[in-house]
């Protein structure tokens, strides 16, 4: 949302008030409770018919300061996140007041806010100033409803908020000469966010928009921090767009709350805020392997099934899971759970049989109820869907004719869904692909009276946390599921996956930036379809998008209305298929190890070049390019001719494919044939490599190798984590590069 005109000027029809002096400054129970005028108040009668800002700061966890802005404080206030993190009864903080105005000490994270004239709060640590809220930087606005708002969203929360004058509060953070900004979820554009305006709105907009399924209102900077604005809401930002010196976060109405996250790095910095937010589970070993689609709108049964089953064991094709997509339930009865017997007459005995060939089994599903579900009338007249204000079911015909949306606020209803679910898992379903969860409608009540606009992203983190927790419910099985849509928190429940690509190099492209971006916020397992959804990709993008596939930590085969099967391209795409999903397999023991490690501390399996190398000014704007854990460099190849550029940082690194060494701290250009891309072992490393090559879950540390690559000295100690959870450590000398 943007309110200037220009440096100089409001936009005509808004009006500003700002905070303009700490007027008086309490510290209690560890926080610091600032109140702010909106005039500097000379005399008595200055303190009359003036709005203030009661600015509130706390101290949640150790490293992170929490800021609250309100105004009036008798209105609705809008619930933040699921923060695991957080507890309210404690304070992690030292608040302490001088001459010169008061502080708040969260281990070493300081926040500073002087007294008298001129609004000035900044946020220190070990003595250097990470950022500052100046003149001008925290704002109560009111937007005439003559004034056109930004885009469609706006108008759309216009109307929903009732027309009229519109109220928000903004706050502005500076931004350091050279500081960038990173995250604020699946964002499919450049990297780097200085010079955009995103909106943190789930939307179901494909991979070549604005729009992203995953929208999370959190960014992390390269000077050692990051922001969590607490508000599951729509919030606007303006990073580096509308002032260019400051980044700009503003929510309609009364409060606005934020948090500050500070580490020495940003991988320090995803850890605290992981620690916030809580951790991805580990998703099991088996979830590594290659899965196989049916594709979305395709025609298919058991016959066809097994034939794609068949094709990958006759080509020695590793394969770990055959996902159903939505055809295996009848059409126009989506969601029934029910499978289609026209074409699967015998489910229990096909899930068995699949069991028998040493498969797991995914489904679709998702958390709409069509009409002509037999479950929609017994939905409906339970109050377990989304209702209108005259308490009739909300309904709509995209997507499935005269749907309705299971209100998982109701716990009854969250319950109703989970059974069907659970029925499904005791035929033999061992995970499920949580499609959709964006289109969630304004004008709806929910079942416990939570805002709509607050529950527009948030009912994503419900739909697969219900999901999630059936999956939890089966002994000896790690959950994991397919998930689309997410929000704050989401990254506990992986896998994600990221959404509707075209089936072009470059959207082979703007999905990379997707997980890249995505990864800034906590999620650690990422995966997306390999060839792209819409459209058939021709052989070279399939067989391009294959390598780039099974070096990402999940590898799924999936398309819109064509098969994605290898051989449906070329033979080659077979062998490149066998090369690298075989290759996979091998890196398991390092792979699975680096998913214990995003579990531990947050840190993404899949890293943007930032995370590992923040001292490397050349990386800083890089993202056709990631390191799978911290030892690999993976370049994928976005062109048929096989050329690609890339940047090594310094150091020796060596091609695991073909043993060459190479000199980094420069870019390269390289041509690569179908079977190759760049893939470069960091110097130094010592990369574990496991004994088999045809399936991801077996016991890494029988025939375990120990590759060593040159680059370090001395001895260097490495731990493997097998799927039964039996870890060892391991110690290879550095001084003779062997492996």
């Amino acid at each position: 949302m943007r309110f200037t005109d220009g440096f100089w000027q409001l936009r005509e029809g808004v009006s500003a008030l700002y905070a303009r002096k700490a007027h008086d400054i309490e510290a209690k129970d560890g926080r610091l409770v600032v109140t702010a005028p909106t005039k500097v108040i000379e005399t008595r009668g200055d303190t009359l018919n003036r709005p203030v800002l009661t600015v509130t700061l706390s101290a949640p966890i150790e490293g992170v300061i929490g800021v609250l802005i309100e105004h009036h404080t008798g209105g609705r206030i809008h619930e933040g996140f699921d923060l695991p993190g957080l507890d309210p009864t404690s304070a992690a903080g030292v608040a302490s007041l001088d001459a010169s105005g008061g502080t708040l000490a969260s281990g070493d994270l300081v926040a500073r806010i002087a007294a008298g004239e001129g609004w000035n709060l900044s946020f220190e640590r070990a003595g250097t100033v990470l950022t500052t809220a100046e003149e001008k930087s925290v704002a109560l606005l009111d937007v005439a409803e003559s004034v056109a708002l930004d885009g469609q969203l706006e108008d759309q929360l216009r109307r929903h908020r009732g027309g009229g004058s519109q109220r928000y509060l903004h706050q502005q953070l500076n931004l350091g000469v050279g500081e960038l900004v990173y995250g604020l979820g699946e964002r499919f554009g450049p990297l780097v966010k200085n010079g955009q305006s995103i909106e943190t709105w789930n939307a179901d907009g494909g991979t070549s928009s604005e729009q992203a399924y995953k929208n999370v209102p959190f960014y992390l900077t390269n000077r050692g921090y990051g922001v969590l604005v607490d508000h599951p809401g729509h919030v606007s930002f303006e990073v580096g767009s509308e002032n260019v010196e400051r980044v700009q976060f503003a929510v309609a109405g009364e409060r606005l709350q934020y948090y500050i996250v500070s580490g020495d790095t940003q991988r320090d910095v995803l850890e605290r805020y992981t620690a916030l937010t809580g951790r991805p589970a580990l998703p099991p070993a088996w979830s590594f392997g290659t899965w196989l689609s049916t594709s979305f709108t395709t025609d298919y049964d058991e016959q066809t099934v097994n034939s794609f089953i068949d094709g990958f064991a006759e080509r020695d094709l590793p394969l770990s899971v055959f996902h159903f997509d939505c055809f295996w339930m009848r059409e126009f009865n989506w969601c029934d759970f029910e499978w289609d017997p026209r074409v699967f007459p015998d489910p229990e005995g096909m899930l068995r049989r699949l069991h028998e060939r040493d498969l797991k089994v995914s489904v679709w599903v998702n958390p709409y109820i069509g009409q002509r579900s037999p479950l929609f009338a017994e939905a409906a007249g339970q109050g377990f869907l989304l209702q209108r204000s005259d308490g009739t079911v909300w309904q709509w015909d995209m997507w499935q004719a005269g749907m309705g949306i299971v209100d998982f606020t109701n716990p009854d209803a969250r319950r109703w869904y989970q059974d069907k679910l659970r029925a499904l898992a005791a035929q033999g379903v061992d995970t499920f692909k949580t499609d959709f969860g964006e289109r969630v409608p304004l004008d709806v009540r929910w079942h416990d009276g939570s805002d709509p606009e607050g529950m527009h992203n948030r009912f994503a983190q419900l739909y697969n946390e219900a999901v999630f927790e059936v999956l939890q419910e089966r002994e000896g099985q790690d959950a994991v599921v397919f998930a689309r849509s997410a929000t704050v928190g989401g990254h506990r429940f992986p896998v994600h996956w990221g959404g509707d690509s075209a089936s072009t190099f470059a959207s082979m492209a703007e999905s990379l930036r997707g997980g890249l971006s995505l990864a800034f916020g906590g999620f650690g397992f990422w995966s997306h379809d390999i060839g792209g959804f819409e459209g058939t990709p021709d052989p070279a993008v399939f067989k391009r998008w294959v390598a780039f596939g099974f070096l990402s930590s999940h590898s799924r085969f999936h398309g819109s209305r064509s098969y994605r099967v290898p051989w449906a391209f070329d033979e080659e795409a077979v062998d490149v298929t066998r090369v690298f999903s075989k290759l996979k397999m091998r890196l398991m023991p390092y792979l699975y190890q680096r998913g214990v490690e995003a579990a531990q501390t947050g840190t993404p399996l899949m890293r943007p070049m930032q995370l590992e190398f923040p001292d490397d000014p050349s990386v800083a704007y890089l993202d056709r390019q990631y390191m799978l854990g911290g030892d690999l460099l993976v370049a994928p190849v976005f062109s048929e001719t096989g050329e690609v550029e890339f940047y090594l940082p310094e150091g020796e690194w060596t091609s695991l494919l073909t043993g060459e060494r190479v000199t980094g701290g420069r870019w390269l250009r390289e041509t690569h044939g179908y079977q190759s891309l760049p893939l470069y072992v960091r110097p130094g490393a010592v990369l574990p490599w496991g004994a088999r090559d045809d399936r991801p879950d077996y016991d890494y540390h029988d025939g375990l190798q120990l590759r060593v690559f040159p680059g370090g000295a001395g001895r260097r100690s490495i731990t493997v984590t097998s799927p039964d959870g039996t870890a060892r450590t391991y110690t290879a000398d550095l001084e003779e590069p062997t492996e």
